[in-house]
């Protein structure tokens, strides 16, 4: 029975290793950015992830949301990235309900990738997709599929990367209308060598453009400047070589350079905001983020002083 046992645990631990061996392979071929704050990245990733959001409108109103819809993301092999969510929950101050919102789940596959020393840049094509679990008012209709291309072109330091998709309604197309975003990202590696190497300034422009339903022909753009900290070692191996674990961090705001008024309180047919891009109805000012990095990972998200890690 011990041998049994032995034998099993030997196994497993063959089948990890031999995978997590395939993950490093599949990451190795694009390139190293650091993840961007709000832009979802055409680089495959594989972590357990849960965000904690903070939110508030101009007239003071503050909308928590704890797990930000994020949860497993795995590479299953050298192309894809699958993305189960759980749903967020919502924590208002303005006497709305609170609740569960939708469930969540994306699809990566990545068609194009070289790394720093063959050409740095990628092209991946997302679908995303929520079904409508939300309770008191707090998600979607209806289940909405969300079909996305990413791509990034890196010059040396400088990295450029922009994602552009549209909402397609399962059902009620005519209420929902279709939502076309389109986010972009510059970040920049502040030096190849020394402390300087982990500093990663960067700005986004995050928009949303509405095509039918109840906000037909209006357009929200968010600006987000941010500063990430991060691919910070916490190990070493006996020749002196980077360990697979350590922290980034992040800093940013996102500031509404064009957004519409009237969509601070919730409704019928967009609820509250959702991972597909439903940022405009509560208006995100400060985040700071930390991450743990690693061949699997736990991710940690501060906002507004709050700071938890989960992680696996």
């Amino acid at each position: 029975m011990i041998g049994t046992t032995a034998s099993l645990f030997g196994q497993a631990s063959t089948l990890i290793r031999d995978y997590q061996a395939r993950v490093s392979a599949a990451q190795s071929e694009q390139p190293h950015w650091v993840t961007p704050l709000v832009t979802v990245t055409p680089r495959l990733e594989q972590e357990v992830r849960s965000d904690f959001v903070h939110q508030y409108n101009t007239k003071g109103f503050t909308i928590w949301n704890y797990g930000n819809g994020k949860a497993l993301e795995l590479i299953p092999e050298r192309h894809t990235e699958l993305i189960f969510n759980v749903p967020p929950f919502f924590n208002r101050s303005n006497g709305a309900s609170d609740g569960f919102g939708d469930a969540s789940f994306l699809a990566k596959y990545r068609f194009y990738s070289r790394n720093e020393e063959h050409g740095n840049a990628i092209m991946t094509a997302f679908v995303a997709g929520s079904i409508p679990t939300g309770k008191n008012a707090n998600g979607s209709c209806c289940a909405i599929v969300t079909p996305t291309l990413a791509v990034g072109k890196g010059f040396g330091q400088l990295a450029l990367t922009s994602t552009a998709g549209g909402s397609l309604p399962a059902s009620n197309a005519k209420g929902l209308g279709h939502t076309i975003t389109w986010n972009s990202t510059v970040q920049y590696c502040v030096a190849k060598t020394g402390l300087a190497r982990f500093f990663w300034p960067e700005a986004e422009i995050n928009s949303s453009f509405y095509k039918g339903g109840l906000n037909d022909g209006k357009i929200a753009t968010f600006v987000t400047p941010g500063l990430i900290v991060g691919r910070i070692p916490l190990t070493h191996d006996a020749s002196g070589k980077p360990g697979a674990i350590g922290p980034d961090f992040w800093s940013g705001s996102a500031d509404r350079a064009n957004a519409l008024p009237h969509l601070q309180s919730r409704n019928r047919y967009y609820g509250a905001p959702t991972v597909l891009g439903d940022r405009i109805l509560a208006r995100p000012e400060w985040s700071y983020r930390a991450v743990l990095h690693a061949k699997t990972i736990w991710r940690l998200n501060r906002l507004s002083g709050i700071c938890w890690l989960l992680r696996s």
